[in-house]
């Protein structure tokens, strides 16, 4: 294996870094700062199989995110666990795949049930004026689990 330089290094903890702060805004409704993470003109492929070929939806620019991400109101509570991440640096762009397991809170009439998604996120990114974005993300749903909660 190469030996990264200090540079690689900061490189992959912001990328990290970026990831991480997505599902955090997530999990804390900040919908706003979720899409800063995106550049203006990104791509946003939702694949609900990630077996399909095409995606079930497909969103071209920041501002188009704004009905996905402020979506997750309609949850009682979200937490996304991002697992492991394989990033490919080059310059000032980078390719990677993240594991997330999304968990989905809904408490209604008929109780508390919680919806479970394994995801595989894989991301293009960027770096712009030092700083680190996602260029595009493929959000490809592995299973989903839907289950009651007696608690």
């Amino acid at each position: 294996m190469a030996k990264l330089s200090l540079e690689d290094i900061a490189d992959r903890d912001a990328i990290r870094n970026l990831i991480d702060s997505y599902a955090f805004c997530a999990d804390t409704r900040n919908a706003k700062g979720q899409m800063a993470l995106f550049t203006d003109d990104t791509i946003f492929r939702v694949f609900m199989d990630e077996r399909q070929a095409e995606p079930s939806q497909v969103v071209n620019s920041r501002e188009g995110l704004a009905p996905i991400f402020d979506a997750l109101i309609t949850y009682a509570a979200t937490m996304h666990f991002n697992g492991q991440s394989k990033i490919n640096l080059s310059g000032d762009t980078a390719f990677g795949t993240t594991y997330c397991f999304a968990h989905h809170l809904t408490i209604d009439d008929d109780g508390k049930k919680l919806m479970i998604a394994a995801i595989r996120y894989f991301d293009d990114f960027i770096k712009i004026n030092d700083k680190w974005f996602f260029k595009k993300r493929d959000l490809k749903v592995a299973w989903i689990e839907t289950k009651p909660l007696n608690i």
